[in-house]
């Protein structure tokens, strides 16, 4: 069997290293990129119209030549792989940022090489866990967990990893009210220690890719949500 490869982004070779040899002892098969330029054409060469050969992406914010903001946007511009984005400044601005660009997971720098492993096995086991389930649908929302598509009356619509995730828990718990701590342990797993604003900031840009049917997310006020079909 293939070992899953992720991509490890930093232009500081002692995180690159620390951050490859916990990944490589759990099994993993890293590529090291330096800069954000040599990360966008590694992840070219190993991308097809189809599949990416790398199943997640660690990436620095600060870096030369193209920062993480920059290397984000290019990948999500033709990928929805699963991106973790490390910063050294733990400022709310470039969390939102990171989020509305698409970034699933972000962890501000010192973090513990252990906690980092935990989010991308997290990340990794519900990727595997929605490659065996069929497709999903009420509404008009349709979601096809094995290709990772997302249809709105029959037309495919672009989601970030993250997004899809959302949707998908929405759709599964359609018509329930979800409390955002119930959301935050559910899809960002029980290790996320962001706060709850990190679901409004999701839900506002899934509601906009949905087009009139992002209406059908309700805002339970004082709790959470509700997908109403």
């Amino acid at each position: 069997m293939d070992k899953i490869k992720i991509l490890v982004v930093d232009d500081e070779s002692r995180m690159r290293k620390l951050v490859k040899d916990f990944l490589v002892k759990k099994g993993y098969e890293v590529t090291e990129a330096e800069d954000g330029e040599q990360a966008v054409n590694y992840f070219l060469s190993h991308n097809n119209s189809s599949h990416s050969e790398f199943s997640l992406v660690i990436l620095d914010v600060m870096m030369p030549k193209l920062d993480g903001w920059s290397v984000c946007r290019e990948i999500r511009s033709f990928s929805s792989v699963p991106i973790i984005m490390l910063t050294a400044r733990s400022d709310e601005r470039d969390e939102l940022l990171g989020f509305q660009l698409g970034v699933d997971e972000y962890i501000a720098k010192p973090f513990s090489p252990k906690i980092l492993v935990a989010r991308v096995e997290a990340i990794l086991r519900r990727t595997s866990q929605s490659a065996g389930e069929e497709v999903i649908e009420a509404g008009g929302i349709s979601i096809d967990k094995t290709a990772h598509i997302v249809r709105i009356d029959g037309e495919a619509i672009e989601l970030s990893y993250k997004e899809f995730e959302l949707l998908t828990y929405f759709l599964e718990n359609k018509g329930i009210a979800l409390s955002r701590e119930k959301i935050l342990n559910s899809v960002w797993d029980y290790d996320y220690f962001g706060d709850a604003r990190t679901i409004d900031t999701h839900v506002k840009k899934l509601r906009s890719k949905m087009g009139d049917k992002g209406d059908r997310i309700k805002t339970i006020w004082g709790m959470g949500y509700k997908l109403e079909v």
